[in-house]
């Protein structure tokens, strides 16, 4: 029986499980959505939901707390930066699980871990999105119409398709 035993093992030793929360934390706040499994999401949840916290608090004790249990430099930097400023009025619940699928293989039930965000940020966040979409539409257009100038045959360089053989 495993009466008052918090949290879950998630069959691992407590080395491989350290890691890959960390891992796991990590890769959340560097692309604020990933798809793991349930039992995976709502342990990184507990983590996750704390680095946030204390990087509200900004100080350079936080920062040394998170930055002992983040792996990447960069993603500290954006989380102090970046993601804490979002939720500077906001108590708690700072990322969402959705479930989505049955992996195939073991049919285990997967899950998106993301964070939550208000909406002013989607939509600056699709504002974004469009403009780079544009941006990029105009730069194709450009290639497409300089390939079509390359492959459009000069009136002097016109040749007579040849003549089929056999019957009329």
């Amino acid at each position: 029986m495993r009466h008052a035993k918090d949290h879950r093992k998630l069959s691992r030793t407590h080395e491989h499980r350290r890691a890959l929360l960390r891992n796991l934390v990590t890769a959340l706040f560097e692309y604020e959505r990933i798809e793991t499994s349930v039992a995976k999401a709502k342990e990184a949840r507990r983590f996750a939901e704390r680095m946030i916290t204390f990087a509200k608090r900004g100080d350079l004790a936080a920062r040394r707390e998170v930055a002992s249990y983040v792996m990447k430099p960069a993603v500290t930097q954006k989380l102090f930066a970046t993601i804490a400023p979002w939720y500077a009025e906001r108590p708690g619940g700072y990322t969402r699980i959705i479930k989505t699928r049955a992996r195939l293989g073991d049919a285990g039930e997967m899950a998106i871990l993301e964070l939550v965000k208000s909406k002013e940020q989607k939509d600056k966040e699709r504002k974004e999105a469009l403009e780079k979409a544009e941006a990029s539409g105009k730069k194709k257009e450009k290639k497409a119409a300089a390939k079509e100038k390359e492959k459009a045959p000069s009136p002097s360089d016109a040749v007579e398709p040849r003549k089929r053989r056999g019957r009329p």
